[in-house]
């Protein structure tokens, strides 16, 4: 057996651990009972010691010398080269730090679930200043090995390349302009007329058409399947997703673009080649790669008034409603591109999404570069709400600094990939559009070409490329903020 082999043979063991963290993340969400909590954040804490002792391992530094000597295909070099990026990330920092941060975290999140509905700051800051703690320790140690800033360290675990020098570039510009398109929106859309559904929608029904969706954007539940839980996500791994949303029976519109977000994920994740199957080459290229297919699915196919044509009666049916006109085609539409400010980040439309993530990221790189503390969040939270918004979270912890479920698991360094998603989206979607017609393709309600460009481009690459590398070759240039502005500018405006 060669060395390389013996790497691939040792990260595949790895991955296997990765598997049972992912599936026992996503009971401890959806189904552990309540006094499970602790056992299992035991549990978790000791399965991720394990799993960075064996990433850490002595002799795989003699194994990666070893490795880089020997004759390989350029595609194992690919590998070889992800392998060690892995590993180089993964001895950064003491299995320690790590037990302690997952421990603070489980209880973190788990304490979140309850603390939220009772709109409990205090409570919850108790707890999450400790994970701010043990992160900004992780920061430090990142940085000093890295070179990097605090935040930095931390943006390249989920970003690679990125930085806040670009961030704040991107985002500098995107707030220039987007308060006035939103402005521009909602006076175009003063004199529209829609009709809000009435409940009960019940969640059986729910189920029933999320599941109907799914299907008709090619989600495979031989290898997946859907729960509920307190917030939305997608996790496992690529032979095991397993997606999670949260229902209203008051909006059924609600739960459903959620679902059709985290399908955008699973299909990434169900779709990354086999062949490099439980290695990191074979992993998402980032998360902002990763977010940006489930807003393609949620926001550049979902909201387009052509799919809505289909979403409508499907949903008239579901709910036993064929004479309703609220949910009419035309009503959903009005429902489903309307633009308004508020205070929900996962309930909110395209146009005003980016202000949720802007404040967020500029909350938590500061909170990380220890320039503001965990007490100084609801008031800041509160004046770039009133700022990029024109909505106060005064005092209202639920709707305002308490609603997001990603600092109590210590992902600091995540949230801008949510609109680099968005971003990358807009400009995938251009270049699928030069090679074919998206809304012929919708209006013939046949989505398989454009699922097969995402296929060519974005999921088989897989890890194999640079993010920036996988835009050049995808859409023949760099990141450019002004696909996306074009696209709402075309969308409401036009």
């Amino acid at each position: 057996m060669t060395f390389y082999q013996k790497l691939v043979h040792h990260h595949k063991k790895i991955s296997r651990l990765e598997h049972l963290e992912a599936i026992c993340g996503w009971d401890q969400a959806a189904m552990m009972p309540e006094g499970g909590n602790t056992a299992r954040s035991e549990a978790l804490a000791e399965l991720a010691v394990i799993k960075h002792e064996l990433s850490t391992a002595p002799y795989l530094s003699g194994w990666f010398e070893q490795a880089n000597s020997e004759q390989l295909e350029a595609d194992d070099v690919t590998s070889l080269l992800e392998m060690q990026r892995s590993w180089q990330q993964a001895n950064i920092v003491p299995a320690e730090l790590v037990e302690k941060k997952s421990l603070a975290c489980s209880k973190c999140e788990h304490a979140w679930r309850t603390q939220r509905e009772k709109n409990d700051w205090q409570g919850f800051s108790q707890n999450l200043k400790e994970v701010v703690e043990l992160a900004r320790q992780e920061a430090q140690i990142r940085a000093e090995a890295t070179g990097l800033s605090r935040y930095d360290a931390l943006l390249d675990l989920y970003e690679p390349g990125m930085t806040t020098h670009e961030l704040d570039k991107l985002f500098s510009e995107v707030k220039s302009w987007l308060p006035d398109l939103i402005l521009q929106i909602m006076e175009r859309q003063s004199q529209d007329i829609s009709i809000q559904p009435v409940g009960p929608f019940p969640v059986e029904q729910q189920q029933s058409l999320s599941h109907a969706l799914m299907t008709k954007f090619g989600f495979d539940f031989n290898h997946g399947r859907l729960d509920k839980s307190m917030h939305p996500f997608c996790g496992g791994v690529p032979t095991d997703v397993r997606i999670t949303t949260r229902y209203d029976e008051a909006d059924f519109t609600s739960a459903l673009m959620g679902v059709i977000h985290e399908t955008g994920h699973a299909r990434y994740e169900q779709s990354l080649p086999e062949k490099w199957a439980g290695l990191p080459v074979g992993k998402a290229r980032s998360m902002g790669i990763h977010e940006s297919q489930s807003l393609f699915f949620e926001m550049q196919l979902s909201r387009n008034e052509l799919f809505i044509e289909t979403l409508a009666p499907m949903a008239a049916e579901t709910f036993q409603r064929s004479d309703d006109p609220a949910l009419s085609a035309e009503n959903l539409t009005l429902l489903n591109t309307r633009v308004k400010p508020g205070h929900i980040r996962v309930d909110a439309d395209e146009a005003t999404y980016p202000a949720h993530v802007i404040l967020r990221y500029e909350i938590e790189r500061d909170l990380i570069e220890g320039k503001i503390e965990v007490e100084d969040i609801p008031e800041l939270w509160d004046k770039k709400m009133s700022e990029y918004l024109g909505v106060s979270t005064k005092g209202n912890f639920i709707d305002g600094c308490m609603q997001d479920i990603h600092w109590t698991f210590g992902a600091f360094g995540y949230f801008p990939s949510y609109t680099l998603g968005a971003m990358y989206a807009a400009q995938f979607m251009v270049s699928i559009n030069k090679e074919m017609n998206v809304d012929n393709l919708v209006r013939e309600r046949n989505l398989q070409p454009i699922f097969n460009w995402l296929d060519r481009h974005v999921w088989k690459r897989a890890s194999t490329v640079s993010t920036d590398q996988l835009l050049i070759d995808a859409t023949g240039e760099r990141l450019n903020a002004q696909f996306f502005k074009q696209h709402l500018e075309q969308r409401y405006l036009k």
